[in-house]
């Protein structure tokens, strides 16, 4: 389902030169925890159009990187952003980075996937919880110690399996909704802070 509603983060967009409204839920959660940091590297996965990674851009600054994937090709210039067209499931991220020169290992993994709705709502959330999976497998394989990761996600009937997944990686875990997420959304984001690879 596609929102035709302009309301006011879509305005507020406009007007501060983001790609879209979606920008404000990453600064929602970056507001609360101060995650994101002058620096680091990050894999910023389902990126287009773009906002997360305008964002993250401004946030990270000029000792920064940002390496944004998605199917849909992004229309943005950057100066610490390299965008690729790319399926994430046809590639090794990992190597992908190193290949190309990126940092490596990276600081925080992000993911704004959303599936195609059917306006099923189970199958939605099962597809929804499907890209939050392959994400976190690709952080569990980029991710330095210490790193962070986050995820869009349809809450289901699976979604306490996937959190305590999560909880066994990362130290602290959090569950948000952001103020900009519209109401009737049944999306939330899923936080995990503090990342701790098995030895």
């Amino acid at each position: 389902m596609s929102y035709k509603v302009k309301d006011h983060f879509f305005h507020k967009a406009k007007e501060e030169g983001f790609a879209a409204r979606s920008v404000y839920k990453l600064q929602d959660l970056d507001k609360k925890h101060k995650f994101i940091k002058s620096g680091q590297s990050i894999v910023d996965l389902g990126c287009a159009p773009g906002s997360w990674s305008q964002w993250l851009s401004q946030r990270v600054g000029t000792k920064g990187m940002v390496v944004g994937f998605d199917l849909t090709p992004v229309n943005l210039k950057l100066p610490n952003v390299s965008f690729y067209r790319a399926n994430i499931l046809e590639i090794k991220i990992s190597d992908f980075l190193r290949d190309h020169q990126h940092p490596f290992p990276v600081n925080g993994v992000i993911s704004d996937m959303a599936p195609k709705t059917t306006g099923i709502r189970d199958v939605d959330q099962a597809r929804s919880l499907e890209l939050c999976e392959m994400a976190f497998k690709i952080a569990e394989e980029i991710l330095a110690p210490g790193g962070y990761f986050v995820c869009k996600i349809f809450q289901g009937q699976d979604f306490d399996r996937f959190r305590n997944t999560i909880k066994q990686k990362f130290s602290k875990v959090d569950i948000l909704k952001p103020e900009s997420t519209r109401k009737s959304s049944f999306e939330i984001f899923l936080l995990g802070l503090n990342y701790k690879p098995l030895p």
